[in-house]
């Protein structure tokens, strides 16, 4: 495993959810509730790509700090935790709109 690519596949994939989640937000506030579900949905599956890199190197570790931290490590983790707070939010803004 490629330590540094795995990290990059976490940053890019988390910012691709964010992303996705305000170009759901901008369809919802015009009421294009199809193109916005669409891009909820995008965002998902990007969120669950980023996770799932998450997951393989936490097992990787086993607990014992066998997966070295470096500052683009913290940077990736910090970038998939507010990306989820981000969307976990517009997702709540969105059903406001749907309202």
């Amino acid at each position: 495993m490629n330590l540094e690519m795995e990290i990059m596949e976490i940053i890019t994939n988390a910012g691709e959810s964010r992303s996705e989640a305000m170009i759901a937000l901008q369809h919802a506030k015009a009421n294009n509730w199809e193109l916005a579900d669409q891009a909820l949905l995008r965002s998902k599956e990007a969120a669950k790509r980023a996770h799932k890199v998450q997951t393989a190197l936490i097992g990787l570790d086993e607990g014992e700090g066998k997966v070295p931290v470096t500052l683009v490590m913290v940077h990736a983790q910090d970038h998939l935790m507010t990306s989820m707070l981000a969307v976990d939010l517009i997702k709540e803004m969105i059903e406001m709109y749907r309202r």
